[in-house]
Order: C-alpha cells, then structure tokens, then sequence
C-alpha cells in the first residue's frame, strides 16, 4: 500500500513511471495499492497534498525522511532520513497511521497487514474511486489513484532512471 498525493507539485511523471515499475513486477497478483487521501466535508472535497515520507516495511524497519521516490530525490539531492529496525516502533508507528488513515481504531487495523490491505483499504479506496467517477461525493478519505497504469507513465520513470543515472 502506498499513500501519494494525487496531484504532486513535481515529479508526478517519474513517480507513476516508478509506479508502473512496481506494478509490472507485481505480475498481475493485484499487492499494490495505490491510493490518495482527501478532506471532504458533505459534498465538497479536495485532495490534501501528502508531504510526509514514511516507508514501513514487514512491520520491521521503518524510514522518515525527506527523501522522494524517484532517482533525482534519492541519489542526488541533499537529503535526509531517518531508519530504525525497532519491530515494536515500526509496529506501532503503522497501526497509528492505518488508523488515522482508514478512520478505524487500531484494534481494528491490527491484523495481518495483507488481510487488513484486502479487506478494509481496497474495499474503501475502490469505493470512493467508483464514486468519483460516477460524480457521487466521497464518503471517506481515501480513494485509490486512478490510472497508473498508463503505458506512457510506466515507461518515464525508467527511461529518466536510465538518464539520470547511467
């Protein structure tokens, strides 16, 4: 599951090119999920701009930082992070966002990640992605990012990878 603004001040080409990487190598199994996160209030919403650069990986080792995800920001600008491998740390750090994120307590959210992925944040995010393009109102905060799939936006990402870093 990746949080990412849905509309990024820069970067938005290179970053859904780094998407389509990652879908790609998920060999059509369905694992990532994309999504954004709004504020609505009744019928209005907008998105909010997700500054915030926080990776958690197998609840395990954890990252905060400044860092992007695309090669300009990783590999040559001036940046910062900071990485623990606390598995408690981690553990409790992602249960807090989940559930902010999802509007759930974190008991609810404390299940095996993948099954709280399948059961609770796909159902929420394809819902509102649903409503959206029927021109219904959001109903909750998240909704998954549309159209990262895009032929055009998966080959961007590696070509300026390529470029950049070759």
């Amino acid at each position: 599951m990746l949080l990412l603004p849905a509309n990024p001040n820069n970067g938005a080409d290179t970053t859904r090119g780094q998407l389509g990487r990652l879908i790609a190598a998920d060999g059509g199994q369905g694992r990532l999920l994309p999504v954004t996160i709004h504020c609505h209030s009744g019928t209005a919403s907008h998105s909010l701009y997700v500054h915030a650069k926080v990776a958690i990986v197998d609840d395990r080792w954890l990252t905060v930082g400044s860092a992007n995800l695309n090669e300009h920001s990783l590999f040559n600008d001036t940046e910062m992070n900071v990485t623990t491998t606390d598995p408690d740390f981690a553990l409790l750090t992602r249960l807090e966002l989940w559930s902010e994120h999802l509007e759930r307590s974190a008991a609810e959210v404390a299940g095996e990640p993948a099954t709280v992925v399948d059961d609770v944040w796909k159902p929420i995010a394809d819902e509102q992605l649903n409503r959206r393009e029927a021109g219904q109102p959001l109903t909750h905060r998240l909704i998954r990012l549309p159209a990262v799939s895009r032929r055009s936006k998966r080959l961007i990402g590696p070509m300026r990878g390529l470029l950049v870093d070759a």
